[in-house]
């Protein structure tokens, strides 16, 4: 099984709607893995090199501040470090 497209709803309170979201994915054989952050004011999107963990590794912690709307701990970064190992090489 290989994953190809994960989206990700950012940090939401109970009966509310989150303002953040994520789509990442990689199409197979390319080097680079997209990741597009979307919120109510547009959208940017981040081209990461799938073999680099230094790279990898940023796009995780700006995956968990704008998700989670905080600058978080190494635990809080490392989680979204494990979801974007999934389109590593």
């Amino acid at each position: 099984m290989k994953i190809i497209e994960m989206k990700l709803a950012g940090h939401m309170k109970k009966g509310d709607v989150p303002r953040h979201f994520a789509t990442i994915h990689r199409i197979p054989g390319q080097a680079m893995i997209t990741v597009k952050l979307i919120s109510c004011d547009g959208e940017r999107t981040h081209q990461v090199k799938a073999d680099d963990e230094g790279d990898v590794f940023s796009m995780a912690e700006i995956l968990q501040e704008c998700l989670d709307g905080c600058r978080g701990t190494n635990s809080m970064v490392h989680d979204y470090y494990r979801l974007l190992q999934h389109f590593m090489d």
